[in-house]
């Protein structure tokens, strides 16, 4: 009781402090006063000697560096030990040998798998390639094998590989993953059959992208990506890290189809990556790796053996290609993969119509896939495909220019379909949130130049100032029905264009009959056009024009 008693005058101390406390703070808080932050004391930290960072890096070179040099050797030496002929002794035995030394390492790992971490996985690795060398042993490296058939030997490499691969997983090792899936490809190229080869490197590919998307390890994509191409590639130039003369084979056209599901499988682990993680330049640049790889084999491969079916290949590739790219809009609203897909299922159609038809009737096609381009970039909402479209837009053009020799009709096509794109882009431009009107002019801007230098190469000498009239007078009309004073000024300047041509031109080379038609015809234009704005002016329609019109 005694103790009671004496504690109760502190803890009436106590009790006023705090209260004391809660007055200022109101009284802070009233008057509006910034309290200072307490400053906490941080313990500086211990600065690093050179003599403790030359003992580290020391300890990292004798630690790590000199384990994994070791293991290398050690593993090549076993290696080499077991490609010897060893003719005295049976078949089997160099296989034996490498298994019992296998099974060494897996039990010194295990020892180790606590106390020497790193030696110990590192150790493990080596273990699982001795596995797939001694399993090599029993078909290879001998005149008198252990196995002498392909099949069995090779469903022995796939358990191996997939022993490996058990391993790795309950080591938790992406690394170790990697060298087993390397294994797996590298089993393919040993099979060499067409349906064996595609088989084991969509499996290894399907288990790279299910293992990098469940255990987080984005890298392992990008190993998988360049090793499933690379395969794919050695076998299509005949094999020659196995020995095979380099050059092109004559593979099935369903070697083909095998390519695009590559593409699809790691489309779709890029697609559903680990974590729903939100898309950046690291996505883009896995999608783009995924496109390099693909298409640059196909179309090679495709130019080189199947120019019969280009249209036809192409044409499913283009299909897939932007599907894949629908598919990341619809999912994620992507921007990269969007892009990169719907632009390389754009690439592909090109291919397919310059397959599909002659020159010059393909540069049609191709300057009527623009519309197509434009129309799905404002679905997509994507800026990059408007820009990249309006160039190769222009670059066909060119091509056009020069290819085709002696310009026809068809080049007005160009002018139209420059036209229409700028009406789609007008029209859904909310869509698109397109702050300028760049690429909408860009687009008016080449119509304006294409219908001039095609009527002029098109229609005979005698009829390009009135084919130019008429071109003014198209305008005029789409300005009155769509109210844009964009086209009055396109139709004011072709005018100015056509009055140049006539003084220039017209005046000198034409025959009178002709010279007094474009003339006179241009004349009673112009005094047309003259009236038409004196009329508007003295109405006021001009400035008092209403801005939502002027928008249309």
């Amino acid at each position: 009781m005694g103790m009671i008693s004496e504690g109760a005058p502190d803890q009436r101390v106590l009790e006023h402090l705090h209260e004391l406390e809660r007055r200022i703070a109101r009284i802070e808080s009233h008057l509006s006063l910034e309290v200072e932050p307490k400053v906490e004391e941080t313990a500086s930290a211990p600065v690093e000697t050179d003599e403790e960072r030359e003992e580290a890096l020391e300890f990292r070179i004798g630690q790590y560096w000199f384990a994994k040099a070791g293991l290398l050797i050690l593993g090549l030496g076993i290696a080499f030990l077991l490609t010897l002929p060893y003719d005295r002794f049976p078949p089997i035995l160099p296989s034996l040998v490498g298994y019992l030394l296998f099974g060494g390492i897996l039990l010194v790992a295990r020892k180790w798998r606590d106390s020497l971490r790193e030696i110990s996985q590192q150790l493990l690795g080596v273990g699982m390639i001795l596995l797939y060398f001694t399993t090599l042993r029993l078909h290879f490296f001998s005149s008198e094998p252990a196995i002498t058939e392909r099949i069995p030997e090779l469903a022995l490499l796939l358990i191996a590989v997939a022993v490996s691969f058990i391993v790795s997983l309950r080591r938790n090792s992406a690394y170790m993953v990697g060298m087993s899936a390397t294994l797996g490809y590298i089993t393919a190229l040993i099979g060499g059959e067409p349906l064996f080869v595609f088989a084991v490197v969509t499996v290894m590919s399907g288990a790279v992208v299910y293992f990098a998307r469940t255990r987080g390890w984005k890298p392992l994509i990008v190993v998988g990506i360049i090793l499933t191409y690379l395969t794919h590639t050695l076998w299509v130039m005949n094999n020659p890290i196995l020995g095979g003369t380099v050059g092109l084979i004559s593979p099935p056209a369903f070697s083909m189809f095998f390519l695009l599901v590559y593409a699809v499988v790691y489309a779709l682990g890029t697609l559903f990556r680990a974590g729903g993680t939100v898309e950046d330049e690291s996505v883009g640049a896995l999608s783009f790796l995924n496109l390099a790889g693909c298409y640059t084999l196909y179309l090679f491969v495709s130019l080189a053996r199947f120019d019969a079916d280009l249209a036809l290949f192409h044409l499913l590739a283009s299909v897939i290609f932007l599907a894949l790219g629908v598919a990341f809009w619809l999912r994620e609203k992507s921007r990269y993969s969007t892009f990169l897909y719907a632009m390389t299922g754009y690439a592909a159609l090109s291919v397919a119509i310059i397959g599909q038809f002659s020159t010059p009737e393909y540069f049609v096609w191709l300057g009527w896939q623009s519309i197509v381009v434009v129309s799905t970039a404002v679905w997509f909402r994507s800026r990059f495909i408007i820009v990249a479209n309006f160039l190769i837009f222009l670059a066909v053009f060119v091509a056009y220019l020069f290819i085709a020799g002696t310009l026809s009709a068809i080049s007005l096509n160009f002018g139209l379909i420059a036209l229409l794109s700028a009406r789609i882009l007008n029209w859904q431009k909310q869509r698109l949130e397109l702050t300028t009107e760049t690429m909408r002019n860009a687009y008016l801007g080449s119509a304006f130049f294409i219908f001039p230098y095609a009527l002029y190469h098109s229609v005979p000498e005698g009829y390009v100032s009135l084919s130019w009239l008429g071109v003014a007078l198209f305008y005029y009309l789409m300005s009155v029905a769509l109210k844009n004073k964009k086209y009055r000024w396109m139709a004011l300047l072709t005018l100015v264009l056509t009055i140049a041509y006539v003084i220039l031109v017209d005046l000198v080379k034409l025959e009178p009959t002709y010279r007094i038609i474009s003339f006179i015809v241009l004349g009673i234009v112009l005094l047309m056009v003259s009236v038409v704005y004196t009329k508007k002016k003295l109405a006021g329609e001009t400035k008092h024009e209403s801005p939502q019109s002027s928008e249309r």
